[in-house]
């Protein structure tokens, strides 16, 4: 029997992730989505011709074994509160969330449940883990962002800095991945997961950066450690949809999906 997939948040991930399951992966089927806008999601989903019911967060948890979390950070705890409650497997890749919400792993222990944060736009976390079963000396992340894709962020609005308006390259935030991720929660998803992978939120350092001249979401990881020393660089094609996601982090979760059903997993 397949294993059921809910989706929570029809957005720019989460209508790729129910477009894929439509299409087919082995062993998972689509039972249920879920959306702050339920006409909206109905319209979506009748446009891409599937067939699944629209419920409420705390449903989706009796719908299915797997919940994909795709929604805004703010909904992010009644989404994976009742679901791990319940047991079941979270796919996320809102891993500033998650920071926000540290209890949500001992939910997952006490009932069962099971926490994937999936890679997003990010790379090297396999490397990152690995080298954190030894001693890491220092890790750190430099993110370099065209305009848009940081525009509205509350760090930059709390501190008056108008990304729009600026014609050359500026670091607009230096600190540690649990600052970044508090001051740009639908930004740095990346920054938490790697920490998350590594050193913990407080001992991986993260720079920001607006590049005018970019037309490319960039992330370059430095590690430092006993066994190894790495960087490594990704270069994101931002969705038309929302500038701030990768075209590439639905297709992260995608890949995290076949995994949990496939005979072969390719990766630690």
């Amino acid at each position: 029997m397949p294993i059921g997939v809910a989706i929570a948040g029809l957005g720019t991930i989460g209508i790729k992730v129910a477009e894929a399951l439509h299409a087919g992966i082995k062993g998972l089927e689509l039972t249920a989505v879920s959306s702050g806008r339920r006409d909206k999601a109905e319209a979506r989903l009748a446009e891409a011709g599937i067939h699944a019911p629209v419920l409420n967060n705390a449903e989706l948890a009796a719908a299915a074994e797997i919940i994909v979390e795709c929604a805004p950070s703010a909904a992010f705890t009644d989404i994976a509160r009742p679901a791990l409650e319940a047991g079941r497997t979270l796919l996320t890749v809102s891993g500033a969330a998650l920071l926000d919400a540290p209890e949500m792993v001992e939910i997952a222990e006490q009932n069962g449940g099971k926490i994937i944060l999936a890679t997003g736009a990010l790379l090297g976390l396999d490397a990152v883990r690995a080298a954190a079963e030894g001693d890491i000396h220092e890790v750190r992340m430099v993110t370099r962002k065209p305009p848009r894709s940081l525009d509205g962020a509350p760090y930059l609005t709390e501190h008056n800095i108008d990304v729009m308006a600026l014609t050359e390259p500026k670091m607009v935030f230096e600190g540690t991945a649990r600052e970044a991720a508090r001051g740009f929660p639908a930004n740095l998803n990346v920054g938490a997961a790697l920490s998350l992978a590594g050193t913990g939120p407080d001992a991986t350092r993260i720079e920001i950066w607006v590049d005018p001249g970019l037309d490319r979401n960039t992330h370059t990881i430095h590690v430092d450690a006993d066994t190894v020393r790495f960087s490594m660089t990704i270069e994101n094609v931002p969705s038309e949809e929302n500038p701030g996601t990768g075209r590439v982090t639905p297709l992260s979760v995608i890949a995290a999906l076949r995994g949990i059903a496939a005979p072969l997993r390719v990766g630690t």
